[in-house]
């Protein structure tokens, strides 16, 4: 079975510079002026046993006037790493002559379906890549991770395609180990997390999932760094851009309306050793209102369709369904609340003034404009034609002509 794995890698200004307005945002993007976990991560391959699959680096720069800086950095530190098979590396650079090939080829039939800004559409070109590789699946692994079992590849690629309860399994999903060797959270559960119980919610997931027999089950989570996805999955179904984070999750439900299910196999696990977060508590909390409000609109505006499942908040019970249901509204406002009145507490008002604005933007902002069940299928149609554009002989061959993947 070809295999692919890809490693996307987010990379933002120097340190002393940071954040600017209008620059993409993710959780813990490398500044330029340091090294970050790229390096770590891939030379901590060197423990696989099979070596048989293409390893593939994409290199994702926070803004467009840091493009090539990022892109020479990424270079830099490929170049430096001894590795007995091929890395290949793409990037903002090769992204535009594909791009440039695609207009010429097919006009604007496939704009915007290719892009290197957002989780979801760097997960996207996770996708696109093995195709035009010819792979029968793909591995996504995240930069900040470190592989520890020698048999990751075989146990990733055990069971696919094979049947498992009378139907075929296309996609698993493999899960985080702590630096402390755990795969549950372990985090203080302050007072306001009180009515927002998001590790809670997810520890008793992750003992229900992983922690429990059989080896393989249906899960209702993923992890974004820990995914594996059959040609049959990935050809079909893409990232959905409309969300800004949890990408992962609400691929996993966009599969579940297609009629595919994740098995979570509790023998394939990662290290997932990440730089901390540097966002204050508000704006993560934001960011969680705007996928879960997001993702819970999109499960509300499924409508009938030939050949699809209609999915349910209660599918994915405890973690993420718990966010889904009517009470999400209850659950922002009593939450936001108690954070906003902590900060009060502690003289930040800029903090709790923040969170009255979560209350807010929950109710405004957060809510899409568009129907986001509608949007999706239409982006659905778009990527299986250009994924059956890209299985093209002819069109493969082109486009490796012209990108090198060059390191």
């Amino acid at each position: 079975m070809k295999t692919t794995m890809v490693i996307p890698t987010y990379w933002g200004r120097e340190k002393s510079i940071g954040y600017k307005e209008g620059d993409a945002t993710y959780d813990h993007p490398t500044p330029l002026d340091q090294e970050g976990t790229l390096r770590r991560a891939i030379e901590s391959t060197h423990i696989l046993r099979d070596r048989g699959f293409d390893l593939v680096i994409i290199g994702a720069a926070t803004s467009p006037d840091i493009q090539l800086q990022a892109e020479q950095k990424i270079k830099s530190i490929l170049h430096r790493i001894k590795t007995g098979s091929a890395i290949l590396f793409f990037s903002h650079s090769e992204l535009k002559k594909v791009v440039a090939f695609l207009n010429s080829q097919r006009g604007k039939e496939f704009a915007g379906l290719l892009e290197l800004r957002g989780y979801s559409n760097v997960r996207n070109l996770c996708l696109a890549i093995p195709q035009l590789l010819s792979s029968d699946a793909a591995i996504l692994i995240d930069d900040d991770e470190i592989f520890e079992d020698p048999d990751f590849m075989a146990k990733a690629r055990e069971f696919l395609r094979e049947d498992f309860n009378g139907e075929k399994i296309f996609a698993k999903a493999g899960y985080y180990l702590t630096p402390q060797g755990t795969y549950t959270i372990s985090r203080e559960i302050l007072p306001w997390m009180a009515h927002w119980n998001k590790v809670g919610w997810m520890n008793q997931a992750f003992e229900r999932f992983i922690g429990t027999q059989p080896r393989l089950k249906k899960t209702p989570f993923v992890f974004g760094g820990n995914m594996v996805i059959c040609k049959e999955l990935f050809t079909r179904i893409p990232f959905d851009p409309g969300i800004t984070r949890g990408e992962d999750i609400d691929y996993l439900m966009n599969a579940n309306m297609f009629g595919y299910d994740f098995h979570l196999d509790n023998q394939l696990s990662i290290k997932h050793d990440a730089p901390p977060k540097p966002h204050p508590e508000w704006k993560k909390l934001r960011e969680d209102i705007y996928r879960f409000v997001f993702s819970r609109r999109k499960i509300a505006s499924q409508k009938p369709m030939p050949g699809m499942t209609k999915i349910t908040p209660e599918m994915f019970d405890p973690y993420p369904g718990n966010f889904l249901k009517e009470d999400l509204d209850q659950l922002i406002f009593r939450s936001n609340l108690m954070l906003g009145t902590k900060y009060l507490a502690d003289g930040d008002l800029t903090g709790y003034k923040e969170c009255m604005r979560n209350i807010y933007l929950s109710q405004t902002e957060a809510i899409p404009e568009f129907d986001p069940f509608d949007r999706f299928l239409d982006l659905q149609r778009r990527w299986e034609k250009l994924m059956e554009y890209f299985g093209e002989e002819k069109v493969k061959s082109e486009i490796l002509r012209i990108v090198s993947f060059s390191r």
